[in-house]
């Protein structure tokens, strides 16, 4: 094995505390988290308390101000035990962010503690059910209202991770249909907000613990305040704030994949056929060394990845990329381990299953892979 250098002792320290939260406080809860379609608040307000929501938050803000690193940490130790359920990524890695980047000293004042100790549960409502990955053709507008001081949003949203559990979701919203990709901002939504329904929690083949939702919006009046940075800018902050997310999701693929293929080693040395162990087999052996190999390669990538983010340069193209590869190797990586596992892969106590199921999203979400390719491919022609 490559030895990792991308992180220090005290990120080490904090795996190991975390990890340690998660197996306490989660691990046995969310077989049950996965019928109930949520995980629950308690979870939250504990990993707050904890330090373990938006480290990177300022201290000024009830955070401690660490870097990107420690979300790292979180990313992989969430998925190395398969909490599909737990949506600490999308609250400490994208929407917390952009409040961080863009938001006005009061905004920061009013939620971002909130935010770090668990009270605040955000989301991103990016997606509509017309548009898929088609940012600049969100239908969801947002209009000025006589007085000038509140916007009058109408649109629905779908496909909305932590869309029940939200207590705040920035919404992203035509404040001027003329003006295309420039007419779009971005709005700070309390949960609470008159006209502002949750729908319901939408049934996955996977993730099943994760509170997805489709979200409404009628006539919720949001004071104008609660703008999100500059009116019309939303879609170059989407942009600006993309590669963070894609490096999250590629953080998240490679140690799903990584932790899937241990215990796929694990599994087939214990498990016999014709009377010997699987893994005596050559086709056992090749396939486990070519999983091997290709995972090496990516975790090297995927820490470079991460090694540019800390130092403010990774680029929108090296994240599409990173988010491309990572995640297609996910999904082929669990298909080999699960037919490895035979008729019993296919069982969903066995975590090999679960997790075939919770990964093949992550080819969809911050962007498709077609997107991915797209983006690449118009940096090279």
């Amino acid at each position: 094995m490559i030895k990792r250098t991308v992180f220090e002792s005290e990120h080490e320290m904090f795996r190991d505390s975390f990890r340690k939260f998660l197996t306490d406080e989660a691990v046995p809860y969310h077989a049950q988290w996965e019928k109930d379609g949520q995980v629950s608040r308690e979870l939250w307000k504990k990993a707050g308390q904890l330090g373990y929501l938006s480290p990177t938050v300022p201290e000024e803000y009830g955070g401690v101000g660490v870097d990107f690193r420690y979300n790292a940490v979180v990313d992989e130790e969430v998925a190395r035990l398969g909490l599909s359920g737990v949506g600490f990524g999308l609250h400490s890695d994208i929407a917390v962010p952009y409040i961080m980047a863009y938001g006005t000293e009061e905004q920061k004042q009013r939620y971002l503690p909130g935010c770090v100790n668990g009270d605040i549960v955000t989301a991103i409502a990016m997606t509509e059910p017309g548009t898929g990955s088609d940012l600049q053709g969100v239908k969801t507008n947002a209009v000025l209202d006589e007085s000038g001081e509140h916007y009058i949003l109408n649109g629905s949203k779908t496909f909305i991770t932590n869309g029940q559990m939200a207590d705040l979701v920035i919404v992203v919203a035509k404040t001027n249909p003329d003006a295309g990709a420039k007419g779009t901002s971005l709005l700070l939504v309390e949960a609470n907000s008159e006209g502002f329904e949750k729908g319901q929690n939408l049934e996955k083949i996977g993730m099943k613990a994760q509170d997805t939702s489709e979200l409404f919006f009628q006539d919720v009046k949001v004071p104008k305040d609660n703008l999100l940075g500059a009116d019309g800018m939303g879609f170059i902050y989407l942009m600006q704030e993309l590669p963070q997310e894609r490096l999250s999701v590629g953080l998240n693929a490679i140690a799903s994949a990584e932790s899937i293929l241990e215990q796929t080693i694990t599994y087939v040395k214990e498990r016999k056929a014709f009377g010997r162990s699987i893994s005596s087999f050559q086709n056992t052996q090749f396939k486990l060394a070519e999983m091997s190999a290709t995972l090496t390669m990516a975790r090297v990538f995927v820490d470079k990845c991460l090694d540019l983010h800390i130092a403010k340069q990774l680029d929108v193209v090296t994240a599409a990329k990173l988010k491309l590869l990572s995640t297609d190797i996910q999904c082929d990586i669990i298909d080999e381990c699960l037919q490895l596992h035979g008729g019993y892969g296919y069982m969903l106590e066995y975590p090999v299953a679960r997790a075939y199921a919770d990964a093949r999203v992550q080819k969809i979400y911050a962007g498709t892979n077609e997107i991915m390719k797209l983006i690449i491919g118009r940096s090279i022609v």
